[in-house]
C-alpha cells in the first residue's frame, strides 16, 4: 500500500513533469531559449558581460547563472565574464540610500555597458526592483532577457526577450524551469564556443 508521503512525492514530481511537458509543447518557448543562447554567445564573443539579478530564490538562480560561466559547466574552458548583483553590502547600501526598488537599477547603471546582456529573473514578473533594472537597461541601451512566470507581468514587455514559464502557479515550479532554461542556454553556448567539450 502506498503511504501518504509516497503519494505526495509522486504528485509533486508529476506536477513538475507537467510543467516541463507544457514548456516542451510550445515551439515558441523552445525557440526563445535558443534565442537566449544566441544572445549570450553574441555578448561574450563581442566582448560584453552577462549580468543577472533577481529576488530571493531568483537571486540564487541569478548567482547560479553567473557562476556557471566563470567556473566550469560540462568541461574545462576559459572563464567567461558574468556577474550577479548579489553583494549584500552594495544591496543594503543602495536600499538604505535610495530604496529597495533601486537596488538593481543602480547596479545596472554602475556596471552595465553597451554590449552587455542583462538577465532578470522574477516568478511574478512584477517585482519593482527588477522592473526598474529593465527600465535602466533600456535607458542605457543594454540588451535584456527576462525569465518569468505568471503571464510575465510588467517585465514581459520591458525586456528585449521574455521567456514565460507556462501552467505553473507556484514559485517553486517556475524556478525549476528557470534553472532548466539557464542550463540549456549555457550548454548551447558551450557547444558553439567550445565544441571540443562535446566530442
Amino acid at each position: 500500500m502506498t503511504s501518504p508521503q509516497d503519494q505526495a512525492v509522486r504528485a509533486s514530481l508529476e506536477e513538475a513533469r507537467a510543467t516541463l511537458d507544457a514548456f516542451l509543447s510550445d515551439t515558441d518557448l523552445i525557440q526563445a531559449v535558443g534565442q537566449f543562447a544566441q544572445r549570450c554567445e553574441a555578448t561574450l564573443k563581442g566582448g560584453g558581460r552577462l549580468l543577472a539579478c533577481g529576488n530571493g530564490g531568483s537571486m540564487c538562480d541569478a548567482m547560479h547563472f553567473a557562476e556557471e560561466w566563470t567556473g566550469r559547466f560540462r568541461g574545462d574552458r576559459s572563464a567567461l565574464p558574468a556577474m550577479a548583483f548579489s553583494d549584500p553590502s552594495q544591496l543594503s547600501c543602495i536600499a538604505n540610500d535610495f530604496g529597495y526598488d533601486e537596488v538593481f537599477a543602480r547596479s545596472v547603471e554602475a556596471h552595465g555597458r553597451t554590449g552587455d546582456l542583462l538577465v532578470c529573473l522574477s516568478t511574478s514578473g512584477d517585482s519593482p526592483n527588477t522592473v526598474r533594472a529593465l527600465e535602466e537597461a533600456r535607458r542605457l541601451g543594454i540588451q535584456s532577457v527576462a525569465l518569468l512566470g505568471h503571464g510575465g507581468g510588467r517585465m514581459k514587455d520591458l525586456a528585449d526577450l521574455s521567456i514565460v514559464v507556462p501552467v505553473a502557479q507556484t514559485s517553486d515550479r517556475i524556478q525549476e524551469l528557470h534553472i532548466k532554461i539557464i542550463h540549456t542556454a549555457i550548454e548551447i553556448v558551450e557547444r558553439m564556443m567550445f565544441p571540443g567539450n562535446y566530442e
